[in-house]
């Protein structure tokens, strides 16, 4: 690139309009002469009356979860032709996961990505994919979001909310210090929590809760020592660098817990009817490639964990009944929870549509 001349005062008569004049000059001539070497056109601005959101990630930088979503919000602002703006703040930026939800209702923010399973208490069907065993694959999956969706959606618009997308993590599997063969194996044990699920199963096995959503605090847990057990996806592991304090992981598959997208409703219902059509047809995008996106995580990620010198496992005959008598009674307290009417709309399709 050659070097910018330097201004001097026979440049030009009012030299501090210099560069004005000169970025008025190269605009001009490359309308007229385009191909004119050296003439390049200024980088087109943001229409003036673009449409600013803010997303704020739920998950660090690297993970497909957040891939996922920037990629979203670059293909919305590229299919508006910059009419809508999409910015995503990285996680703690200055909003953790717990907080998404709240400063999404407070207006904060636009919206975000959160664990389904973290909202339950606020909304019972979205942990509906947290129930140890109700699904055993990917596929399973997808037909349990048919049917959990449109419910979901209605409860998201009863609270102020526009539910987009969902992204389910790989099957969950669970992660351990030292060989497991029973549930009682657990007892005692230091185990992480991050949502009513893993509340559950810690108290149900005699462990140790200890709350640690993703974020610093899980970090120096692994770092320390100060955690035994896990019950995460293979991807998470990785993403975590697990080998670092765990030795065995489980692959049980005992669920495939889903991210949801959301932003408030009335940010959403403010957009022309063109603006909404992108917005959801970027959300489909999203979704579809983040469901491929998580079955390449999970086949890729046990491979890592295994070139890494963890133990990749089937659960042995004593744990896997422990985990069945526990979904078995999680299913029962949950649906106590949930209220039948509401999750009859999912369970009832999803069984009747095996």
């Amino acid at each position: 690139m050659p070097a910018t001349p330097r201004i001097t005062p026979n440049t030009f008569h009012a030299a501090p309009h210099a560069p004005a004049r000169r970025a008025l000059l190269a605009g001009a001539l490359a309308l007229v002469l385009p191909g004119l070497p050296g003439v390049r056109p200024a980088r087109a601005a943001a229409p003036p009356s673009a449409i600013q959101w803010t997303l704020a990630a739920g998950y660090g930088p690297g993970v497909f979860m957040t891939d996922n979503l920037r990629q979203f919000a670059a293909r919305l602002s590229e299919s508006s032709q910059g009419r809508l703006q999409v910015q995503v703040q990285a996680l703690g930026q200055p909003h953790s996961m717990a907080d998404i939800r709240k400063a999404t209702g407070e207006g904060a923010i636009t919206g975000g990505q959160v664990l389904g399973s973290a909202m339950s208490a606020e909304f019972p069907i979205a942990g509906i994919d947290s129930q140890p065993f109700l699904t055993a694959s990917p596929q399973d999956a997808r037909r349990l979001w048919k049917y959990q969706k449109p419910v979901l959606e209605k409860d998201f618009a009863a609270r102020g909310l526009k539910l987009l997308y969902a992204v389910p993590w790989p099957g969950q599997g669970l992660y351990a210090v030292s060989p497991l063969n029973t549930g009682a194996d657990l007892r005692g044990l230091r185990m992480r929590t991050y949502n009513m699920t893993t509340d559950s199963l810690a108290q149900y096995a005699g462990a140790q809760a200890l709350d640690l959503p993703s974020g610093p605090a899980l970090e120096q847990a692994l770092q320390s020592g100060g955690v035994d057990l896990m019950l995460t996806s293979g991807a998470t592991g990785v993403e975590m660098s697990a080998w670092r304090r765990f030795k065995y992981f489980y692959d049980l598959r005992a669920y495939y817990p889903k991210t949801l997208v959301f932003v408030s409703a009335r940010a959403f219902n403010a957009l022309d009817e063109a603006l909404k059509n992108l917005v959801l047809q970027a959300a489909r995008a999203a979704e579809d490639s983040g469901w491929t996106q998580s079955e390449n995580q999970s086949r890729q990620a046990l491979q890592t964990l295994q070139r890494n010198g963890m133990e990749v496992l089937a659960a042995p005959p004593g744990l896997k009944l422990f985990f069945d008598r526990f979904g078995e009674r999680y299913a029962i307290d949950w649906l106590k929870q949930a209220g039948g009417s509401e999750a009859s709309l999912v369970f009832a399709p999803y069984h009747a549509n095996k």
